[in-house]
């Protein structure tokens, strides 16, 4: 096991003779060696001297701590201060890391779900435009219930393909039936009905 406090006992003079400050020197006699992990070596403050933790990530201090550091196990490492002396709270940082790991790869995850869902719903809008500028005739009542077919038929499979799972394509779902409806002088509601009838029932 590393003795992170022999490392840390002799790095603090040539550390100290590299900074200036009474500040800097303060947060460096109060800090606590608590672990050599994962390229980290991790310092603690103590509940009544958090107020230091800022001097100690100050870039410059920081550069030379790392630089000690480094020299002294001879391989680089990332400074990191904690609140609290314990390897119990580096555990409990870590912790904290992995959740918000997890929150930030959901939100990501969900915001690349919902740029596809929006570019997927995007492209069936525009779809429909093209397939109904490409109806023959389209005053005629006809045609114009040709397109519905064909409208419902290509809305249906995208919602198969695309099932609705947020509130954006809920609503780029709807801007595809307005869109439908705009086209045949029919009630939106009258198309949702035509577009779930035919996904749900085939």
């Amino acid at each position: 096991m590393v003795d992170v406090k022999a490392i840390w006992d002799d790095c603090l003079p040539d550390i100290k003779d590299s900074v200036t400050g009474v500040g800097i020197w303060a947060a460096l006699n109060a800090a606590v060696p608590v672990a050599l992990e994962d390229k980290f070596f991790v310092l603690g403050l103590g509940v009544d001297d958090l107020e230091l933790a800022g001097h100690l990530r100050i870039p410059q201090t920081r550069r030379e701590i790392e630089l000690a550091i480094a020299r002294e196990v001879n391989s680089r490492v990332d400074l990191r201060v904690i609140s609290g002396t314990a390897q119990s709270d580096w555990e409990t940082e870590k912790k904290r890391d992995a959740e918000k790991r997890r929150l930030q790869e959901r939100a990501l995850e969900r915001a690349r779900k919902e740029a596809k869902a929006g570019k997927s719903w995007e492209s069936i809008y525009e779809q429909l435009s093209r397939q109904y500028a490409a109806t023959p005739n389209r005053s005629l009542p006809q045609n114009r219930a040709k397109f519905l077919l064909e409208a419902v038929d290509i809305l249906s499979s995208a919602l198969i393909e695309t099932p609705i799972t947020d509130d954006l394509a809920e609503r780029n779902f709807a801007r595809c039936i307005e869109r439908i409806a705009q086209y045949t002088d029919l009630p939106s509601a009258f198309v949702a009905v035509q577009v779930l009838d035919r996904t749900f029932k085939g």
